[in-house]
């Protein structure tokens, strides 16, 4: 018998197999091991800015007040520096021969002035100390050389810096407007003359960055001026309006070339000049063109320090501008600090005349504050205080003078 019949059978056991799950078991998926949700971050927070807390406490009245520089007369604080100090809170007060009788009767100025201001921000406390025919120290401090002739002779310009800081610093002023970056490159040009450091731009920023070094050396802040630049012209700004008629291109060559230098030096203060660039902004002097002070010094220098206004009741200013107006335009210029030397009617039509500004919206809150934020900093920074200072020993203030001398 065949056994044929044997094949169907089998393969029926197989598929009846394959129907009842005879199939091997898939192998089971390992379950996936939980992810830990991680920890929340904390937010860091943020550095403390002492600076900025304090302009936030400040009512627009103070910080109106730091933008200005005031001038006053006589030898004691008197009725007009009470308000300036006292009243208006002013960032500043600036002193001339006509405040200056002897060391001590200086000496107490300055404390009396102090005092007025009490716990407040304290004072720049400044002058014009370049030596020479600008000299604004006591009858028993010896003379410097004009700048010009010390150098001619051989002189120290760093040394320099160092005794003009020290001169300032005997007496608790802080702040000097003493250098003069300006190329002397009109012999014509009388108003500035033997204060320049040389009649080519080489020559004056070598020196005039190595006074800038002693200044600083000293603990006195150091002013460059006249931006931008006041070498070449004939007038006085203090009668009458100089202008300068050279292409951007020009002043670039050698004007601009001690400032670009003092810049990338890091001057912390710069004064801009009461110059009209006829090529550059045919309308404005530079301390109120902002064509100039933001577009020329700012951006195209970069300058990102104090800039602060020669004297705005000179008459290359007052002949055209009232003292409000002024004072206004310079701010939206880009200037921070504002000379108002003479007068104390003109430092109230100023002050006037920036709170009106303001509270009207044509100077805005965030322009105003800029300016007084870089005020603040620059106080802290170089650490001014209204702690008195002792009488001067002028013996030896008498003698690094002599030590200096070419």
């Amino acid at each position: 018998m065949t056994k044929r019949w044997l094949i169907p059978i089998l393969l029926l056991m197989v598929f009846a197999l394959a129907a009842c799950g005879g199939q091997p078991e898939a192998t089971p998926t390992p379950e996936a091991t939980p992810t830990a949700t991680p920890a929340h971050t904390p937010e860091p927070t943020p550095t403390p800015d002492p600076i900025a807390e304090r302009l936030a406490g400040m009512t627009v009245e103070q910080k109106v007040g730091q933008l200005l520089v005031a001038g006053i007369d006589g030898t004691e604080p008197g009725d007009d520096g009470a308000q300036a100090v006292a009243d208006y809170q002013v960032g500043g007060v600036i002193l001339f021969g006509r405040n200056v009788e002897s060391a001590g009767q200086l000496t107490q100025l300055t404390n009396g002035l102090k005092a007025l201001n009490g716990d407040y921000v304290p004072l720049f406390l400044s002058v014009d100390q370049e030596g020479g025919r600008v000299d604004r120290m006591p009858p028993e401090v010896e003379e410097l050389p004009a700048a010009y002739d010390y150098i001619r002779a051989g002189g120290d310009p760093q040394a320099r810096g160092q005794v003009l800081a020290a001169e300032c610093a005997a007496f608790g002023l802080n702040l000097n407007f003493s250098t003069c970056l300006d190329v002397w490159s009109n012999p014509e040009n009388t108003v500035i003359g033997d204060r320049a450091y040389g009649t080519d731009w080489e020559s004056v920023t070598q020196a005039g960055l190595a006074v800038n070094q002693g200044l600083t050396e000293g603990g006195v802040i150091p002013v460059v001026k006249h931006f931008p630049g006041h070498g070449d012209t004939l007038e006085d700004s203090h009668e009458t309006l100089p202008v300068v008629d050279k292409p951007l291109e020009e002043l670039k060559e050698s004007e601009l070339k001690p400032f670009q230098a003092a810049v990338d030096q890091g001057v912390p203060v710069v004064m801009a000049g009461h110059i009209l660039l006829r090529q550059i902004d045919p309308e404005n002097p530079a301390s109120l063109s902002e064509q100039v002070v933001t577009g020329l010094l700012r951006q195209e220098l970069g300058f990102d320090g104090v800039v602060c206004t020669d004297d705005l009741t000179m008459a290359a200013i007052s002949d055209s501008y009232g003292m409000g107006e002024a004072a206004v335009l310079a701010v939206e210029a880009g200037c921070d600090l504002l000379l108002v030397c003479h007068e104390a009617d003109n430092l109230t039509a100023a002050r006037d005349a920036l709170l009106e500004a303001v509270n009207s919206g044509r100077i805005s809150m965030d322009r105003l504050d800029e300016s007084v934020y870089r005020l603040l900093s620059l106080k802290a920074e170089w650490g001014l205080t209204n702690l008195p200072v002792e009488g001067p020993d002028i013996e030896a203030l008498n003698a690094r003078i002599q030590a200096i001398l070419p």
